[in-house]
């Protein structure tokens, strides 16, 4: 690949007036509005294919504010009304989490002035969304005054290819078409390693002008090439081990967050220790590189109280169960199938198990369900605008969403240094897999680790062998433990969780054990931003040159595309009016 040499006598192997790093729900929208500013721009991908995590996700996209969509409906809603919604301090989740009081002031009166403009811009660049009134389904945090989830259309085998068959794809392809169309260069296969900042002088500003760049192709096991995009046409193929690439305007940080690097997310729980997975993954990881490059160039972090409050998607329980990878139910047809190795299966019936701990003794009531989605459109009646009574109308109820202190509290078996409280699993029987309709054998279950059987209590715990087990489950304490549920069974009272009216006994062999270990999802916490997206240092300065969008910014407590799409709308418009620096 040929070189440009700048006249600071510096070889850059690539340059473009504006470069993108990600291409999720905040990299492509990014792209495209400074594509369309005039801009020429790159954008530069870890992975084999671009979506990120949206790509996998299930295509819900919290846009208000007056959306074509609320008025069709005939939704009244606002820019004002959305800004009041999420800085409303009087708002509590049902766990009494307080989900909108550290929400940074700013950065939310931007969002809120420019979220019904980047739904139109979805629309505009090919986005489609079901044809009904927006509503509360998959939303999370989204406010009380007015519904503003929108759900992505999305039809299997309509040529929107996906990594794993899911309705984000109906957002990134069609965003990734345009983008292409509009001229975005893609340069997939390299991960950022660091930001070049020129130094700070009398006539220098300190501007990112840079960024290096390795080389990071995807083989799965048994290959001998790396994957390859659904879309490879258009992609600026190179294997060089390391690039630099030149910004003539600005970089913008789109990397997708931090709760895949465990030292970082441990920094805010630590709790978070390498036992719990993360959503997404092995897809793509959100490696916190985009806050790390950041950072040492003297980027500040910010809002990083969001990050440790329990609500919405910021940890995910009971999802599938069998499979390490159990934030969703992966597709045989993945072409990262190889590396999740099982598809894992869903539950329908929360009375067909129990849920112990690394130990082997329960925790909890299977089945209360998965941590709160509360502050949603109508769930405070009557409201007031930052009125103390609202939380009084909240359904209190922090027991019923406990399953993360519980199942990350410490047992018997947490040891220095970490403590962890180790894996989860899921117990049952042979009755129970012919009720649930589950099909137990590879690659519906992962037996490397992640599921067992046997055909006593005893021999499954013997059997269960994890890298994250610290230590063999006693088959003595498993099987007491399944004896006292029993007899919770025949009394119609669980005396110990307050599992309501348990329905069945584990009793028929074989046994089971499946992986179902709790999953970090979102990322909360992140870069200082100002309302332009541009990113701030430890000073509380702009560090010119420098945008963030999405879940690598902080100040924004709220789950999903929406956020993401809507500050790559802002970073993306804003970067390609800037002064073109050779």
């Amino acid at each position: 690949m040929a070189k440009a040499t700048t006249n600071s006598g510096t070889n850059w192997d690539l340059e473009a007036d504006v470069i993108v790093i990600g291409s999720g729900a905040a990299g492509l929208p990014a792209a495209i509005r400074a594509v369309e500013g005039g801009a020429s721009v790159i954008v530069v991908e870890a992975n084999y294919d671009v979506g990120g995590h949206a790509i996998i996700s299930g295509g819900h996209m919290a846009l208000g504010g007056g959306t074509s969509a609320q008025k069709k409906y005939n939704i009244a809603d606002s820019p004002d009304t959305v800004f009041s919604d999420l800085t409303d301090w009087s708002i509590v989740q049902p766990n009494g989490s307080p989900d909108f009081r550290y929400n940074d002031r700013a950065v939310m009166r931007a969002f809120a002035d420019h979220c019904a403009l980047t739904f139109e811009f979805l629309l505009a660049n090919g986005v489609e969304f079901t044809d009904k009134a927006p509503d509360n389904h998959g939303a999370s945090t989204t406010g009380n005054s007015a519904p503003r989830e929108n759900h992505a259309f999305w039809t299997k085998g309509a040529g929107l290819e996906s990594p794993n068959a899911a309705a984000g794809t109906g957002v990134m392809r069609p965003l990734e078409a345009s983008a292409r169309a509009k001229g975005v260069r893609f340069l997939l296969n390299y991960k950022m390693t660091s930001l070049i900042r020129e130094p700070a002088t009398e006539k220098k500003s300190g501007r990112v002008i840079a960024i290096t760049a390795q080389y990071n192709p995807r083989i799965m096991p048994g290959a001998t090439t790396p994957l390859k995009s659904f879309r490879s046409e258009g992609n600026m193929e190179s294997t060089l081990p390391t690039m630099k690439l030149r910004a003539h305007k600005a970089v913008i940080i789109a990397t997708g967050g931090s709760t895949s690097d465990i030292n970082f997310r441990r920094m805010f729980d630590p709790r978070l220790t390498p036992v719990i997975q993360v959503g997404g993954e092995p897809y793509t990881f959100q490696d916190a590189s985009g806050e790390l490059a950041a950072m040492a160039i003297g980027a500040s972090l910010w809002g990083l109280a969001n990050q440790t409050l329990e609500n919405g998607a910021t940890m995910r329980t009971q999802r599938a169960l069998a499979t390490k990878y159990n934030y969703t139910t992966w597709k045989l047809e993945s072409p990262i199938f190889p590396l999740v190795r099982a598809t894992g299966f869903n539950v329908k019936d929360w009375q067909d198990l129990i849920l112990v701990n690394q130990v082997g003794k329960r925790f909890y009531d299977e089945t209360k369900g998965d941590v709160p989605h509360g502050n949603l459109a109508g769930q405070v009646t009557p409201y007031t605008p930052n009125d103390y009574r609202n939380a009084e109308n909240v359904k209190f109820n922090p027991t019923k969403h406990s399953f993360t202190h519980a199942a990350l509290a410490m047992n018997e078996y947490s040891e220095a240094p970490d403590y962890c409280a180790g894996p989860v699993w899921a117990i049952f029987d042979a009755d129970a897999v012919q009720r649930e309709g589950w099909k137990v054998v590879p690659p519906y279950v992962d037996p490397d680790g992640y599921f067992f059987a046997g055909n006593t209590l005893e021999e499954l715990a013997a059997a269960i062998k994890n890298e994250y087990q610290a230590k063999p489950i006693k088959g003595s304490t498993l099987k007491a433990t399944v004896e006292r549920y029993n007899s919770f069974v025949d009394a119609g009272e669980d005396k110990d969780f307050g599992k309501p009216a348990p329905k069945y006994k584990i009793q028929t062999p074989p046994f089971y054990a499946a992986w179902g270990t709790p999953v970090v999802h979102d990322t909360r916490a992140g870069l200082r931003i100002n309302a332009k997206c541009q990113v701030i240092d430890m000073s509380g300065k702009v560090i010119p040159g420098l945008y963030c969008a999405g879940e690598s910014a902080g100040g924004f407590n709220q789950h999903g595309m929406g956020r993401c799409a809507t500050q790559g709308f802002i970073a993306g418009t804003d970067a390609a009016k800037l002064e073109r620096h050779e």
